[in-house]
């Protein structure tokens, strides 16, 4: 997988590029601030600009490693572009996400290591996350709310490192996910998201510098989703 620009730099959401390939719907670029979407975050939205007007985009495909951006119907772009992320779209993810490891955190802690099944961010400020988790006590798992807001008023930091794939599979708790895990990079490189004193993980996503920079979260609901699998539902407040 190639390495994203937004992973390293997820509050820079503006950057000039050149078209290296064009086609009618598709363009693609030595550079662009976006995220393609995946490992339950949506896709970014955004718009790209150049010498003759604009367009918002519309997708993204990634083909023979590389990534295109979709235009809508047959637009076709050549030359200098400049690329913007919606911000408002971007910090909506980026706190979803970020909220979601603290919540996997807290629930790894708690039920034995509990792995992921399934995450979804929607665009609505809600979420969810699947665990692993038979015979759960429901009830447990809804008062880790308190834990979750206390977690975003310490205002801990979250960094990210690269670690090798030998590294990775040999350090417990890395990997969270019951199936799926982050690509390596190129290089053979798995990304590392770690929270201050909390956590640490494998994750593709785009996340904020400091839990302190989410609004606060609430618990929504907690669902029995088959025989072992247990639904945590998330909202942020105020949305």
């Amino acid at each position: 997988m190639t390495r994203l620009f937004c992973q390293d730099n997820p509050g820079i959401l503006k950057l000039d590029a050149r078209v290296l390939k064009s086609r009618p719907g598709a363009v693609l670029l030595s550079q662009h601030p976006l995220y393609p979407g995946g490992g339950g975050q949506l896709p970014d939205r955004g718009i790209v600009r150049w010498q003759g007007g604009e367009t918002p985009v519309a997708g993204f495909s990634e083909e023979g490693g590389l990534a295109w951006i979709q235009l809508p119907g047959n637009t076709e772009i050549t030359g200098e572009v400049q690329v913007e992320v919606d911000p408002v779209f971007r910090q909506l993810m980026r706190e979803l996400h970020t909220d979601l490891h603290v919540l996997n955190a807290l629930v790894f802690r708690d039920f034995d290591g509990a792995l992921v099944t399934g995450v979804q961010m929607n665009e609505d400020g809600t979420a969810r996350i699947d665990f692993d988790l038979p015979g759960a006590d429901n009830d447990r798992l809804r008062a880790l709310e308190a834990e979750l807001n206390d977690v975003v008023a310490q205002d801990l930091a979250v960094e990210t490192s690269y670690v090798s794939i030998t590294v990775t599979h040999g350090e417990q708790g890395l990997l969270r996910s019951r199936s799926v895990a982050p690509p390596p990079s190129a290089e053979g490189l798995v990304r590392i998201v770690e929270i201050a004193g909390l956590d640490r993980q494998a994750c593709g996503g785009t996340h904020l510098q400091s839990t302190g920079a989410s609004r606060p979260i609430r618990i929504l609901k907690i669902e029995n989703k088959g025989r072992s699998n247990r639904r945590v539902r998330i909202g942020l407040q105020g949305l």
